[in-house]
């Protein structure tokens, strides 16, 4: 486990960043293309812990990729001829490949086991899997947690499912097996969520279809290898917005961040407590949407975020709690209880590493209550945790930047599932 000390107390943040590739495309490219005929090329790849799971879970099946730079080319076979993989998937700390690959894996013939580390582990699957087994996979797991074991199955049924919770990870994991069983599968989200999966198997000559809530896959199998561009990550970008806007004399443009609308809620969100951030250089042309991004320091107003707005920004919560901390009132976040079952329990978590550094946060069941307007600063060398949670360590190097006093970062490390060079980054980034 890695320590590391902190930048604290900075006079301003300034610069052009080219964030990492996203890294909820990379991994589905990655998939998608496996399965595809023919080569695929993935430019502007995420190369990340995360990632790396998934193309070293398909490499266990068979499938061949190769690294160009930061391309990579994926050789892509049929489902039908994935081979039998002589030991555990090891899934690392990813919970996209974990569920995204259940899914994708539904109907093969043999046994699968998904393995993970602690952190993964630990977290809930009975969403995947019960659905799932209603097409007809059966999983064996203890508690429904990893290690998972997928038996042969004899075949998947078409279901109509109505997803209990907003989740692009299970609705990804429905329509990726809907499309290798016998019948229509049709699913229901209670709210939109990203839709990249649906964006991206159009690009491999899949057609998905979307009625309202409901989102109806007919089987097909065959898909045609293409080219695949991966904007930059605008959960990535959103940690320098945030810092752009909280930490004072600053101004930051972030080259090509996607801007899916399916993923533009910290856009939104921002834009409600009051931000200006301006858009340039927009290119739409099919795929994924991208833009330059330019943000400038500013003062904010709290706000209240409820549970319509989560699922577009549900993995920029808590640094929108953190630029509530600087926010004039109060900001109340509900219907963010999703937030129990990612890397950690990042309501818990927000809360204990934010106070520490002398932020005013209550965690409730569903969110948060952050009283604004409060300066961070610690009376004595203070050490945060990101337990191990790449989104909360980054967090909490983004609030060491305007936190007065001494600060190391404990499991440092764990920056490096999505986003490696995230410390060179903010070095150059403080420099300039």
């Amino acid at each position: 486990m890695t320590d590391r000390k902190l930048q604290t107390a900075v006079q301003g943040v300034r610069g052009r960043l080219e964030v990492p590739g996203d890294k909820s495309i990379s991994h589905r490219a990655v998939m998608l293309g496996s399965i595809a005929d023919g080569d695929t090329y993935i430019k502007g790849i995420l190369d990340s812990d995360d990632v790396r799971s998934t193309l070293g879970a398909m490499a266990d099946m068979g499938v061949e990729a190769e690294w160009h730079n930061q391309d990579v080319i994926v050789h892509g076979r049929p489902l039908t001829a994935l081979q039998e993989p002589s030991r555990p998937l090891n899934m690392g700390n990813s919970g996209t490949s974990t569920r995204l690959l259940m899914g994708l894996l539904a109907d093969q013939p043999f046994p699968i086991t998904y393995s993970g580390d602690a952190s993964l582990s630990t977290r809930p699957l009975g969403r995947v899997i019960d659905p799932l087994g209603k097409m007809g996979a059966r999983y064996v797991a203890t508690n429904q947690r990893l290690p998972a074991t997928k038996v042969p199955t004899q075949g998947l049924q078409g279901i109509h499912y109505r997803l209990p919770v907003a989740s692009a990870q299970v609705k990804s994991a429905l329509i990726l097996a809907g499309l290798q069983a016998e019948g229509q599968t049709v699913i229901t989200e209670p709210l939109a969520t990203r839709d990249h999966t649906e964006r991206m198997l159009q690009q491999f000559g899949v057609t998905i279809t979307r009625d309202g809530q409901n989102i109806i896959v007919n089987p097909t199998t065959k898909l045609h290898a293409t080219t695949i561009q991966v904007p930059g990550d605008i959960s990535s970008a959103a940690f320098w917005l945030i810092a752009g806007l909280i930490v004072p004399n600053s101004q930051l443009t972030l080259t090509k961040v996607g801007i899916n609308d399916t993923r533009t809620g910290i856009l939104r969100l921002l834009q409600r407590m009051g931000a200006v951030i301006t858009m340039a250089n927009v290119v739409a042309d099919g795929g994924e949407p991208y833009a330059d991004l330019t943000v400038t320091t500013q003062g904010l107003q709290g706000i209240h975020i409820n549970g319509d707005d989560v699922p577009t920004a549900v993995d920029e919560i808590p640094l929108l709690v953190l630029a509530a901390t600087q926010a004039l009132g109060d900001t109340v976040v509900t219907g963010a209880q999703e937030l129990h079952v990612k890397e950690t329990d990042r309501i818990a978590t927000v809360t204990t590493q934010l106070n520490k550094l002398g932020a005013n946060i209550e965690a409730r069941e569903d969110g948060f209550v952050v009283h604004g307007g409060t300066p961070l600063r610690v009376a004595e060398p203070t050490v945060v945790d990101s337990c191990g949670d790449h989104r909360i360590g980054m967090m909490l190097a983004i609030a060491a930047l305007i936190t007065d006093g001494e600060v190391t970062l404990a499991k440092a490390e764990a920056v490096s599932v999505s986003y490696p060079s995230f410390f060179a980054d903010l070095e150059r980034v403080v420099a300039e």
